[in-house]
């Protein structure tokens, strides 16, 4: 085969021309591109690794910010919880003192109530009597034709009215 006989004419031209192409490349891309590239790489990981920083930093702020928060809420939660139990008790002391009042206008009016029964009940009573007496000495009058002494006729129905 004629190839092969040529194979040995070309090998050392084709080895020269191999290295000198590589030797072009490896400067080429190995000394100028490969750096380039590796200072981009280095500065993305230098730019995430001070983004996260700067994260990690804003985070441990926003904590204590929220951290601070909540504790003046609590405190103040604590100062409303307060005013809502002073507000309770003084309104439960009004209220004490509004009933109080209340109460003694209802014993007062009861008192007076239970007077005017006391009079009222007194009143019929004697009313009763009256009439007891009046109707005793009608029917005495008419049955027995006698006339009774007033006194005489009272005291008797009073006494019947006390001892039944």
């Amino acid at each position: 085969m004629p190839q092969i006989a040529q194979l040995a004419a070309t090998y050392s031209s084709q080895i020269f021309w191999l290295l000198i192409f590589f030797g072009f490349t490896f400067f080429a891309v190995g000394r100028g591109m490969v750096p380039k590239v590796m200072d981009t790489v280095a500065q993305r990981d230098k730019q995430i690794a001070d983004d996260l920083l700067a994260a990690e930093r804003a985070r441990k702020q926003a904590d204590e910010e929220e951290d601070a928060w909540r504790q003046r809420e609590n405190a103040n939660r604590a100062q409303a919880q307060a005013l809502i139990a002073e507000a309770r008790s003084k309104a439960a002391a009004a209220t004490e003192e509004r009933l109080a009042a209340a109460q003694v206008l209802i014993d007062s009016k009861l008192a007076e109530a239970e007077n005017r029964i006391a009079e009222a009940r007194n009143s019929a009573a004697a009313e009763i009597e009256d009439v007891a007496a009046d109707a005793t000495r009608d029917i005495v009058s008419r049955v027995a034709g006698l006339s009774l002494d007033d006194s005489a006729v009272r005291s008797a129905v009073k006494e019947n009215l006390v001892h039944g």
